[in-house]
């Protein structure tokens, strides 16, 4: 009973919302007009431009010329809504992308470069996603999930549980349809579920990035497989000992490249560059040691073009993979994607011309185009949008012997003689990275400016942005280096800026809200926290989660085999230390740091007498998506921490 009170429907929640200062609302209400893009596609021979956007996920073309300017006016291909994922064929006369027919299933489509004929491809009932050209272009590759019961990926709202859990509740298989239709073949066994794929350069097979059993759970195990297109056999090309990403054959297809290293989020890539053989054996690291990390590439003739995230900025590199030596192409203090998590940027078939979607602190997301580090900006429909919160700088600073990068939002009406607050937001992941980026409705801790605060967002050992070695520098260790960088973070701006050491707090989700929850029971620098979707005792939640797999890499072992180490990193061990006021809020279907640790850490404050309050949202996942429950979160967010810790006077 005691849940079900808990369990606020979305208009409940956000009509129940405290009031907000009114730049506060106005900034909520200039984040909801940002238009959005979610796909961006270079032509093979840099001609043309496909890219999605707007409320309704419109598509547009665009002519190019051979520097990337815009050729005329973009075409938008009339009756196609809610698109995602475009990608031309080889010979750059037809585009594939997603939409959704009109009973809202989505199906691959086709259109010519001009914006005519468009076609529907398939005709089927399921879960779509990652359409792909075959060398020859005469058809389609994509991974398909029949019948899906809902939206594959932990991120996304659980099933609710009943009867006999299964371990695997469906399966995504490989598939192909001829480009101009017809029905759909299954390639891969049901067994296999297939999470990333490339075709062989003579489209006889494919790479594969797989597992058996469950989708959700398995990415962070599994394997490199080769496909034959004709059979459907599989087998094994590679047992690595890290999670693998992006699977890319060679030009030649002797070999296959790949994204390997530690990674906590499935989609957030991150690692060095290997290179396997095509026909199976060892995988060679050409990029060991560099202080980036790679987050996307491409084949470019015997070159790789590949996107990193370094000290917080995005970079474009050159690397030979025969060689190992790789060239910065461009470095800046901006965001660059591609239509998906990670930075990343599309290209022509020489790399000659390439598009990516900019945004930053500073400036909205709007697509640009043309050489690397050059590009022309095409898309101008966030003009009417300026930020509602003071100017960013990336810091630096040290913690021992550890270099550690974060980004500093000032607050938006900063004045030197003022006396201010400060709120840590810590980033999810771990591996990930806070980066300059235009915010997001969805636990847009930049309001904070806003509202008066100073916002830190470090980049802690166990980040990106500073190679791999940086990034598993907190195995085995969350909570203790990871801690000290922040709060050697903090006291960075202590020390240079007008901040009062009595009115700092810090929030964060998922990773970010364990790390409020363990700071709090950790030191006392910190006078309020706000913990969204987090994690308060290890050892119960190996239990409760759906991905127990990407534990392992971060433990040693399970936590059956050793539970000291989980033990030692768990907020409930060290619980009666925090006496801050504590806000948690979390999904109702989360299954990635499910609801119940939430309430163990919620349920302990309130025994203990510490001020806090718990917030749980229906029917949603990791990820809030409800627009309602977004704006609440940060209605609330905002709201506690004006009343414990005053933003300034």
């Amino acid at each position: 009973m005691a849940f079900l009170a808990l369990v606020c429907s979305a208009s409940f929640a956000a009509s129940q919302g405290p009031a907000l200062p009114p730049a506060v609302d106005a900034g909520i209400r200039a984040l909801a007009r940002t238009r959005e893009f979610y796909g961006v596609a270079v032509s093979p021979n840099g001609h043309e431009l496909a890219w999605v956007g707007g409320r309704s996920a419109e598509l547009y073309l665009q002519a190019l010329g051979p520097d990337g300017r815009r050729l005329g006016s973009a075409r938008r291909v009339n009756g196609v809504l809610d698109a995602t994922q475009p990608v031309w064929s080889p010979d750059s006369q037809v585009l594939a992308f997603l939409s959704k027919d009109p009973s809202g299933q989505t199906q691959i489509y086709r259109v010519a470069a001009n914006g005519n004929d468009l076609v529907r491809v398939t005709h089927v009932h399921g879960d779509l996603a990652s359409p792909a050209w075959s060398p020859s272009g005469r058809t389609l590759g994509f991974l398909f999930i029949p019948n899906a019961p809902r939206k594959p990926g932990p991120l996304a709202p659980m099933t609710p549980p009943s009867g006999v859990i299964a371990s695997h509740p469906f399966e995504q298989r490989l598939a192909t349809v001829s480009a101009k239709g017809g029905s759909v073949r299954l390639i891969t066994p049901p067994h296999l579920y297939i999470y990333q794929f490339d075709w062989a350069p003579n489209g006889r097979g494919f790479a594969a990035i797989a597992h058996p059993g469950s989708g959700d759970n398995n990415w962070w195990v599994a394997r490199l497989y080769a496909v034959d297109r004709a059979t459907g056999a599989v087998h094994v090309l590679l047992r690595p000992t890290m999670q693998i990403a992006i699977p890319r054959y060679s030009p030649h297809g002797r070999q296959i490249a790949f994204i390997g290293g530690l990674m906590s989020d499935e989609g957030s890539t991150g690692g060095d560059i290997y290179l396997a053989p095509a026909g199976g054996g060892p995988a060679r690291d050409i990029t060991s040691g560099i202080r980036c990390t790679p987050t996307w590439f491409t084949w470019s003739g015997n070159h790789i073009l590949f996107a990193a995230e370094l000290d917080g900025q995005a970079a474009i590199y050159r690397l030979d993979p025969a060689t190992g030596h790789s060239i910065r192409l461009w470095e800046g203090a901006e965001s660059i994607h591609g239509g998906g998590w990670g930075f990343a940027f599309a290209a022509s078939h020489d790399g000659a011309v390439t598009a990516t979607i900019v945004q930053s602190f500073s400036r909205p997301p709007e697509v640009w185009a043309g050489p690397i580090g050059h590009w022309r900006q095409l898309t101008h429909v966030n003009r009417e949008l300026h930020p509602a919160w003071g100017k960013a700088e990336n810091l630096i600073w040290r913690d021992g012997k550890e270099r550690v990068q974060g980004w500093l939002l000032f607050p938006r009406d900063f004045s030197p003689s003022g006396h201010y607050g400060l709120v840590v937001s810590v980033h999810g992941g771990p591996a990930a990275g806070n980066t300059s980026a235009w915010p997001r409705p969805f636990f847009n801790t930049s309001l904070l400016s806003t509202a008066g605060y100073f916002v830190l967002y470090p980049n802690p050992r166990g980040s990106f942005g500073q190679g791999e070695a940086f990034t598993r520098a907190n195995v085995q260790d969350f909570g203790y280096g990871d801690l000290r960088d922040i709060e050697a973070g903090v006291r960075k701006v202590l020390a240079t800026e007008p901040v009062d050491p009595k009115r700092v707090g810090i929030t964060g989700w998922s990773y970010g809200g364990y790390m409020t929850m363990w700071a709090l029971t950790h030191t006392h620098i910190f006078h309020a926290g706000v913990a969204g979707a987090g994690v308060a005792d290890w050892l119960s939640y190996y239990g409760e989660n759906d991905i127990d797999q990407w534990m392992i890499p971060y433990f040693g072992a399970s936590v059956y085999a050793d539970p000291a180490v989980y033990a030692k990193s768990s907020p409930m061990n060290y619980i009666t230390r925090n006496h801050t006021p504590t806000l948690v809020l979390v999904g109702d279907r989360d299954g990635e740091c499910p609801a119940p640790q939430s309430f163990e850490y919620w349920h302990a404050l309130k025994t203990l007498g510490v001020p806090t309050q718990l917030v749980v949202y229906k029917d949603e996942g990791h990820y809030i998506w409800k627009p309602s429950d977004q704006r609440d979160i940060l209605r609330r967010t905002l709201a506690w921490f004006a009343k414990y810790l005053p933003p300034s006077r």
